[in-house]
């Protein structure tokens, strides 16, 4: 049986006074991400990332980091998914899992060249190249009218926390979850990496064949990066809502694929940094929003702060 998190004894200090007791610890440790192909009729294993995980939803990880990257785009081209190697002491399984493809899928080997490295907290950076963030993304239609109410949204911070069970136990652990139109949490993936915990979730949904998400909304614990964006929209994931900040780069990638993205989604309030269209009431008012905003001069105004000084 595996476990999410281990009891480790502690000193508590509190208001001068020192007390002995246990606190629970998300369990982190290394995943490697083998790929089984048929390369000129045999079969070859090859590594294509390492990353450190919480424990748990091992093939969804593994699934949805290789849809999400572009290395593969159906489920049916998965022959099999499982554990390899030595167990681990603490979650009783494998530290690789081993993604066997079927014979006839043919492999972008260009892909493969690429050595993926990613931590827990490093996303983009922590690849080889940057050749590696085309992964053939395509832009969102809102072929099926799919739009959120301010309310419902103000809604969601809250029920993502009521679910996170993990969470509940160590405090450090990231989230994403689905909700559909009405609300309702569909999905949720905990780990102590915010894309690990993405990739649990897309993976999820992959495996089971229902990607494109197209109607459904991701919510995410953290912060809003390019990667987290790029991600969703591999998934056909039309809203992107952050309980954090979203990048410029995030903003950007969304805003050219036509992905609604929402950053600071706590405390009753949001911010909608494109795609309004998506959230009711604001398609109307968004062409009159753009005309408000104010383009900063950057240079003109470090000569202000330098006369200033």
């Amino acid at each position: 049986m595996q476990h999410n998190f281990i009891e480790k004894t502690i000193r508590r200090v509190k208001s001068g006074e020192v007390l002995i007791e246990q606190d629970a610890l998300a369990v982190e440790e290394p995943l490697e991400i083998r790929l089984g192909f048929e390369q000129n009729g045999k079969l070859t294993h090859k590594s294509i990332s390492i990353t450190m995980r919480t424990p748990g939803d091992d093939f969804e990880l593994a699934a949805g980091f290789l849809f999400t990257e572009g290395i593969i785009k159906s489920v049916d081209q998965i022959k099999q998914i499982k554990h390899c190697g030595v167990p681990a002491k603490n979650s009783g399984f494998s530290n690789t899992v081993r993604v066997e493809l079927r014979a006839d899928v043919t492999i972008d080997f260009k892909k493969l060249e690429r050595h993926f490295y990613t931590t827990s907290s490093c996303g983009v950076c922590g690849k080889t190249s940057i050749e590696a963030l085309q992964t053939g993304v395509c832009r969102l239609e809102n072929h099926e009218n799919i739009s959120f109410s301010p309310e419902t949204i103000h809604r969601l911070p809250e029920i993502l926390r009521s679910r996170q069970n993990i969470f509940d136990q160590t405090g450090g652990l990231h989230a994403a979850a689905l909700f559909n139109q009405k609300g309702e949490i569909q999905s949720l993936r905990e780990d102590v990496g915010r894309h690990n915990a993405v990739d649990k979730l897309i993976g999820t949904e992959f495996l089971a064949g229902k990607t494109p998400i197209s109607n459904k909304l991701l919510l995410v614990s953290g912060r809003a990066s390019f990667e987290l964006v790029q991600k969703a929209l591999m998934a056909g994931i039309p809203i992107l809502a952050a309980v954090g900040a979203p990048s410029s780069l995030a903003v950007e990638l969304a805003s050219e694929m036509g992905m609604t993205l929402l950053g600071f989604v706590r405390d009753r309030r949001f911010n909608v940094y494109c795609g309004a269209e998506r959230i009711e009431g604001e398609s109307d008012s968004s062409a009159e929003m753009a005309k408000k905003v104010e383009f900063v001069d950057f240079e003109k105004a470090k000569s202000s702060i330098m006369t200033a000084q």
